[in-house]
């Protein structure tokens, strides 16, 4: 398939009226909208959008290619758009750009669309043919551009085809990678081929695209190679490289600097790969702007924990529509579906979200032997009430204990090299773990939540507001941790004394953490990824319904800012519903038992819609837009 087979004169703009990067995303997405290749032109939009958020598609050299993979797509299109003036678009080299190449590709989208997709990127590292664009007069010329620019790359592919490779004495070899696979990857892989041509360099390199592994390096291939550059955005396979030297960078280094990176593999600048999954300590030398370590780490649990979030607090928050009690077997309220979705949605699926946190964090540091004891030291943790701060220390205890106990075993014979992943790897890892989770970690957080419910009974209800502003924000602390429920138990026995108002502020401050972090990814959208995003429509629902865990994600991925404006936020809901004199019998289910409120559910909803506006602003100004 060629090129002009997906860009046609009807999705060309010769001259650009936008001014600005949204203005020609809009542009754009309106030019494939009238031409009929979309959908759904607003999800469109936003998967571009998305695809920003992670990397920007300006690659430089005057060229920005915003691309998308989804089914908002009608059927695969490009879109060419041409500015005289230019216009920022937050380029890697920081130079407008004047070229736009809008590429959409639908959700199903069948090898042969996406090779021709790719195509496109590989076709505008040459300057000569972004000249000719740049000159085109008319649609028919870019036409006619591209399609003498593709016919001669397909023979200059046959002859290099044709010829035999030459020697892999100090051969270099790279792996290219983005998460869409259609532009970056195929980009970065052209970009050190061109180069490494001028150099004399004879380099291979595999690309990791939406259609599969090409070119892929072979055992041979990467046991003679000088060093391996390995250039991405998402995760590839890198246990075969262990033993070699490797660089690792971010996708969009490749593009701007492959010659840098060629010379250090051929000066073989760069730490030797020990595998393992990688860990700084032992990986390949890393780049700046590859996110690493523990950002690294913590990212691949949040990731993999998020399902059981979402997933288990929707079915939670469904069980209330048949009352706060419905679940229990003595109530009259009590409904057999009910207690079937709070069983699996809070007794199984937020049962694993420490343990699938801890165990990924674990297995981000050390690879698969790290798994078993992360999983095992996550639940040690939740059974021992230690919560999520709790997981979160078992995941990197577990992951480092595993390259410990890897590192302990090089030197056994090879010969039982074989009983190392099944047996001793696991044995050992476990064994470690969770003795130290044990008699380490768990009884100093025991100690700390026995004290704090004891120094809350102690401070009882003689200053209201003081106790509000506690209460609230002990929930957000560590949200369904020992100081959460140390907070939590206090309220329930409050109940018991005939006392509503603690519990209410609880509830209150309870709701404020995924409230205010669904607000924040709301109307600061630039300062989460597309994942985080959809993760906050979801922390909607869990914060109305009194589930705290509903910000576990974005706290667990950065808590440094979340955590404090939770609890500030947390603490000013409290306080407010404690100073409006509003009290609740009930000890659970969010707006489902508002109706139960005393006194004025208006100033209970603004104290909490307070609080979680207060939490979603100091998010919101603290931290950063995303980047790659």
């Amino acid at each position: 398939m060629r090129i002009t087979e997906l860009l046609t004169r009807n999705t060309i703009v010769l001259n650009l009226k936008a001014n600005s990067k949204e203005s020609a995303i809009d542009e754009l997405v309106n030019k494939l909208d009238e031409a009929g290749k979309l959908a759904d032109k607003a999800e469109y939009k936003k998967a571009i959008l998305a695809r920003e958020a992670q990397s920007t598609t300006g690659i430089g050299e005057g060229i920005a290619i915003p691309h998308a993979k989804t089914a908002a797509v009608k059927a695969p299109a490009i879109a060419f758009g041409r500015s005289s003036e230019g216009i920022d678009y937050d380029s890697l080299d920081g130079q407008p750009s004047r070229l736009f190449f809008m590429i959409a590709a639908t959700e199903g989208a069948n090898n042969t669309h996406l090779e021709t997709l790719s195509k496109l990127s590989s076709l505008l590292m040459d300057p000569e043919f972004r000249r000719k664009l740049d000159l085109a007069a008319s649609e028919d010329e870019i036409i006619e551009a591209i399609n003498a620019q593709e016919a001669a790359s397909n023979v200059q592919e046959a002859q290099e085809a044709a010829m035999p490779s030459g020697s892999s004495t100090g051969r270099v070899l790279a792996v290219t990678a983005c998460p869409t696979g259609i532009a970056h990857t195929y980009m970065a892989a052209d970009a050190l081929k061109a180069k490494a041509k001028d150099m004399g360099v004879d380099i291979k390199v595999e690309t990791n695209g939406s259609s599969g592994v090409k070119n892929e390096l072979t055992a041979s291939e990467i046991e003679s190679a000088a060093a391996i550059i390995v250039a991405a955005d998402k995760k590839v396979e890198m246990e075969r490289f262990k033993g070699k030297h490797v660089i690792e960078v971010a996708v969009a280094q490749a593009i701007r600097k492959p010659q840098e990176l060629i010379d250090k593999a051929l000066k073989q600048d760069a730490k030797i790969y020990q595998g393992g999954g990688g860990s700084d300590e032992e990986s390949g030398q890393r780049e700046k702007g590859q996110r690493t370590g523990f950002y690294k780490h913590l990212m691949n649990g949040v990731s993999n924990m998020l399902p059981f979030v979402v997933g288990g607090g929707i079915l939670i928050a469904i069980s209330f529509f048949w009352g706060i009690h419905s679940a229990e077997q003595n109530d009259p309220t009590f409904n057999a579906f009910a207690k079937a979705l709070k069983d699996i949605g809070g007794g199984n699926a937020f049962m694993l979200m420490i343990p699938v946190l801890a165990g990924f964090i674990a297995m981000s540091i050390a690879d698969r032997p790290g798994f078993a004891p992360g999983m095992v030291g996550g639940l040690i943790a939740v059974n021992g009430n230690a919560g999520f701060l709790g997981g979160l220390i078992a995941g990197f205890l577990a992951g480092y204990v595993a390259q410990g106990v890897k590192k302990g075993f090089r030197r056994l014979p090879q010969s039982i090299e074989g009983i190392k992943p099944v047996l001793l790897y696991p044995l050992f890892g476990i064994l470690i773990t969770g003795l130290i989770m044990m008699f380490v970690v768990n009884p100093p957080v025991a100690f700390i939540m026995n004290s704090l419910t004891d120094w809350l009974k102690g401070l009882g209800t003689g200053n209201l507001l003081l106790l509000g502003l506690l209460l609230g924000g002990m929930m957000a602390v560590d949200m369904g941790g020992p100081i959460n429920k140390a907070a939590y138990t206090f309220g329930i026995a409050m109940i018991g004394a005939s006392n509503y108002a603690p519990i209410t502020a609880i509830m209150a401050g309870g709701m404020v953490p995924p409230i205010g972090m669904a607000l924040a990814t709301t109307f600061f959208k630039r300062k989460f990824t597309k994942q985080e995003r959809e993760a906050g429509k979801t922390a909607y629902v869990l914060g109305a319904s009194f589930i705290t865990e509903g910000a576990i994600p974005f706290a667990a991925a950065d808590p440094g800012r979340v955590i404090p404006a939770s609890v500030i936020g947390a603490a000013i809901a409290g306080a407010l519903s404690m100073a409006f004199h509003i009290s609740l019998p009930a000890p659970h289910g969010g707006v489902f038992v508002f109706w139960l409120l005393k006194w004025n559910a208006l100033l209970y909803i603004l104290a909490i819609l307070i609080g979680a506006a207060v939490t979603a602003l100091i998010v919101g100004f603290w931290k950063k837009d995303v980047k790659a």
